[in-house]
């Protein structure tokens, strides 16, 4: 069942994405979670990571996130897991710019009075650029 759960997890933060729900997508994350953005953008702490987030939606007029394919490993006992998870980010910019994200999330879990929540995402972008894709893609490996 928890693979289910973590699956869920997922779909519900990139649903709250979407629809800009800040309460949703705040619920997905442990109290204590850090979220790595690359680019030195790490923050640690619901509070912060809402924060960081918030700032960052403030630059989208629209942003639709889908979970693609993901993979996790869990210890019950323990209520700790890994766990990495790609997504496809279509966005509209504030300032009109439209693109698309390619990328992948490495995940840390943490079960909390029950249920499994975020204790940390790190997220390596793939691409990020127009949506023909003439961009630079980065493998999986981080090169160019």
């Amino acid at each position: 069942m928890s693979r289910d759960d973590i699956e869920d997890l997922q779909h519900r933060y990139a649903s709250a994405v979407g629809r800009r729900d800040e309460a949703s997508w705040a619920s997905t994350w442990d109290a204590n979670a850090t979220w790595e953005l690359g680019k030195g953008r790490s923050v640690e702490g619901r509070e912060a990571i809402l924060a960081l987030w918030n700032s960052a939606m403030d630059g989208f007029n629209a942003v639709v996130q889908n979970v693609v394919d993901g993979t996790c490993e869990l210890d019950e006992d323990a209520g700790t897991g890994t766990g990495r998870f790609s997504i496809i980010e279509h966005w509209n910019r504030a300032n009109g710019d439209r693109g698309i994200l390619l990328a992948y999330y490495d995940d840390k879990y943490v079960r909390t009075d029950g249920q499994w929540l975020f204790a940390s995402r790190e997220l390596i972008v793939q691409y990020s650029g127009p949506p023909d894709l003439s961009g630079t893609f980065h493998n999986a490996w981080g090169e160019s």
